[in-house]
Parts: structure tokens; sequence; C-alpha cells
């Protein structure tokens, strides 16, 4: 499976952006955003499964909403609000088939090649 995302840039504090993440292949069980800002360790975002289950990580959850286009093999991740904090460069990742834990990186197979988000004060 090869993941395609898009959709960073650089924005004022308050912005929103929606990234996108396509699959080259429809059948992916979980589709998932995490990120890593500078200096800091790889972080869960959210995850979205392909029968709809969402987990969205509490800092974000009030501003962040993810979705899926199962049709288009398309996960989205609309941000808004967004916090000088929430720069990072922004990766998403997949895996085909069942798994628990959808916010720990170590069950994701396939990783895209990040989409960087700069967000300024």
């Amino acid at each position: 499976v090869q993941l395609q995302a898009s959709g960073g840039g650089e924005v004022q504090a308050g912005d929103s952006l929606r990234l996108s993440c396509a699959a080259s292949t429809s059948g992916v069980y979980v589709m998932g955003w995490f990120r890593q800002g500078p200096g800091k360790e790889r972080e869960f975002v959210a995850a979205v499964t392909s029968g709809g289950t969402t987990d969205v990580s509490d800092s974000v959850e009030n501003r962040f909403t993810i979705s899926r286009d199962n049709r288009r093999n398309t996960m989205y991740l609309q941000m808004n609000n967004l916090k000088p904090e929430d720069t990072a460069v922004y990766y998403c990742a997949a895996r085909r088939n069942y798994g628990s834990g959808i916010s720990f990186a170590k069950i994701y197979t396939y990783w895209g090649q990040g989409t960087q988000v700069t967000v300024s004060s």
C-alpha cells in the first residue's frame, strides 16, 4: 500500500487546514495520522477504521476531525483553530488487516512521506 499525504502548508494561528492521505488500494482496515514536531517524539493524532470508528488524541480532540472516504481510499484530517504547537510533519499510516490499539504507531505497516504544517503566532 502506498500512501500520499498532501494539504500541509504555512498558516497563522487560528487558521484551518485540511490534510488528505490517499491510499493506492482499497480494503485498508485502519488509517491514521501521526505527527512529529521539532525536537519532539512522534505522537498520535487521530485514526479511523474502514467501519468508521475513530480515535482522536485528547490534545486535538476539540479542534481536529478525522474522516474517511472509502470509495476514494482517502482519509482526511480537518484541522481548525491551529496553534503554533501544532507545527509538525504530519504522517499518514495504514494497516490492511484488523489490529487493536489504533492509536499506537507499532500496529501500522505502511507510512506516507509526511506533509509539513507550520503555524505561526
